[in-house]
């Protein structure tokens, strides 16, 4: 695979980007009791994935990019666990996370992808 020029040439950073800004949304309407719980968290996770997208890409060996992408997928999954913890507490509508669902895999499938592509 030939290097990007910049993490915004990812398409799965622009993803992981849109995740993050559709997480925003749907944690303002959790109730003001969340602000600093399962809202916080979810939020957390998903400026992790895109920062950690950015950060590796940055690096300039590919093995630390692996390990960037791994920790992308980390919090990945850590985000896809406090959505089901959501839509467990009503907090969301199952068309919502079924609609996160969605993301969250397309985004999952792309860093296997890319992190696979990363040779050395």
């Amino acid at each position: 695979m030939s290097r990007s020029q910049s993490y915004r040439d990812l398409i799965v950073w622009e993803k992981a980007i849109a995740l993050c800004i559709n997480i925003y949304g749907i944690c303002s309407g959790f109730p003001k009791t969340e602000l600093y719980g399962l809202s916080d968290q979810m939020r957390r996770a998903a400026v992790s994935i895109s920062s950690n997208i950015a950060e590796g890409q940055a690096r300039q060996h590919p093995g630390e990019f692996r390990q960037f992408l791994s920790i992308a997928n980390g919090s990945l999954a850590e985000l896809d666990t406090q959505r089901i913890i959501a839509e467990k507490l009503g907090f969301i509508s199952s068309d919502i996370s079924q609609g996160l669902d969605c993301q969250i895999t397309e985004i999952r499938k792309m860093l296997y992808s890319l992190r696979a592509s990363l040779k050395g």
